[in-house]
């Protein structure tokens, strides 16, 4: 009686709650979830307010919008229909079921590193642990003749290496995991790698001297994640990472931009020893990508600076106005509950478009073990001009001995009109 009042209940709500019952219970199902939240499927396969992996994500590329697409079990509008065959065709090679190319927005060049085993746990996980939605998936907003796929067979065969990744017998179990994982699910390198003309990244492991040494994209600058100094992970140590991968917070910095989908939707979920893994390996990486300037030492001048009173410099008015209150006089703040300014590898980043686009736009919220960051970076696009936060920016990014370089009123009000027009 009671499993058909569940069965009827389930039919009646349209919710696939036996199968999902059932899934739960499936130990290849549970490891797909796991690797899924490693690979943060949900974070480009659902737009805000959507529902979770049916698509739909808006996503800026240099020749226009593209939409992420319905990865749900729906026969109809998702990949109900495909064969674990045709789901890893897609994930490794970025090739549909239909045949046609998919945009390397898909990270599939660094999902081709994924092993075997992996790709069959992530299949059963879509096909049986996530629920179907039918939602059509949305055309791009890409012009003719632009939108055209066959080039990217040729890009294929210049860019994706279709090996998946092995074990280097000269490194350790700890170290090769954190490769494989950084390398492969956590495409790390998508954001974190610069890309060339082409929109390829310019390395796809650490035999590339471009490797994760930061890249700008759709309004952002992904940090670098080498041992470098200053604008790189040199300073921090392997609890440092870890607690930033958990919280996305640490004494050096916040979280912002997609990484903070990152860290909600991720690598919080993620078990300590991966964790421990992942910051192995990334704190084996070389310096590389920085200025060569000399490690970062804390200076008080710009501290007196905002002390006086009035404060002559533009950008100490508009700090002590606006900044001082939750970054400190001192620029130090109340890390991890608030970003210093002081030595912060992306302030101290010669691109400063994260910086105007946080000013800007503030930050998403970060949400650790359910419970909301209490004080994230608010909206100032509404409350200060274009010079503005200029003068503010520029007075941070040299103050405290940051020595980074000033911003121009023309980058904010260049970032100001995208960021907006994308809202």
């Amino acid at each position: 009686m009671i499993k058909h009042l569940v069965a009827s209940l389930a039919l009646s709500l349209g919710l696939p709650l036996l199968a999902h019952a059932a899934a739960n219970d499936d130990p290849l199902v549970a490891r797909g979830a796991y690797l899924a939240k490693v690979g943060d499927c949900v974070a480009c396969h659902s737009a805000p307010k959507g529902k979770p992996f049916a698509g739909g994500l808006p996503m800026s590329t240099p020749m226009g919008k593209i939409y992420t697409t319905n990865i749900t079990p729906d026969p109809d509008t998702g990949i109900g229909k495909w064969s674990e065959e045709d789901f890893e065709k897609a994930l490794r090679q970025g090739v549909a079921k239909d045949g046609h190319n998919l945009y390397p927005a898909m990270p599939y060049t660094s999902y081709a590193k994924v092993r075997d085993d992996d790709v069959k746990a992530l299949y059963a996980y879509f096909m049986h642990g996530v629920a179907p939605v039918n939602q059509a998936n949305r055309p791009s907003d890409i012009p003719f003749p632009l939108n055209m796929r066959w080039p990217l067979k040729f890009w294929n065969m210049v860019f994706l290496d279709k090996g998946v990744y092995r074990d280097k017998d000269s490194k350790d179990v700890a170290w090769n995991r954190g490769a494989y994982l950084i390398q492969g699910l956590g495409h790390c390198s998508a954001c974190h790698t610069p890309r060339g003309i082409a929109f390829q990244e310019k390395a796809l492991d650490e035999s590339g001297s471009a490797w994760l040494t930061g890249g700008a994209l759709d309004g952002w600058f992904a940090s670098n994640l080498t041992g470098e100094q200053n604008v790189g992970l040199g300073r921090w140590s392997d609890a440092d990472l870890t607690a930033f991968l958990k919280t996305g917070a640490n004494a050096h910095a916040s979280a912002f931009g997609s990484m903070t989908d990152v860290i909600n939707h991720s690598t919080q979920g993620m078990d300590d020893q991966d964790l421990a893994a992942m910051s192995a390996y990334l704190k084996s990486l070389p310096p590389a990508g920085g200025t060569n300037a000399p490690a970062y030492a804390y200076d008080p001048k710009a501290t007196t600076a905002l002390l006086q009173h009035p404060a002559n410099d533009a950008g100490a008015k508009v700090y002590t106005a606006y900044c001082m209150h939750c970054h400190g006089v001192d620029g130090r703040a109340f890390a991890p509950l608030l970003a210093p300014l002081a030595g912060n590898p992306n302030v101290m980043e010669t691109d400063a478009s994260s910086l105007i686009n946080v000013t800007l736009n503030g930050t998403h919220d970060l949400v650790i073990q359910g419970i909301p960051a209490a004080y994230p970076m608010p909206k100032y696009a509404p409350v200060l001009s274009d010079q503005q936060i200029a003068d503010v920016l520029t007075f941070i990014r040299a103050g405290w001995n940051n020595g980074a370089p000033a911003v121009a009123a023309a980058d904010v009000a260049k970032l100001r009109k995208t960021t907006q027009a994308s809202q």
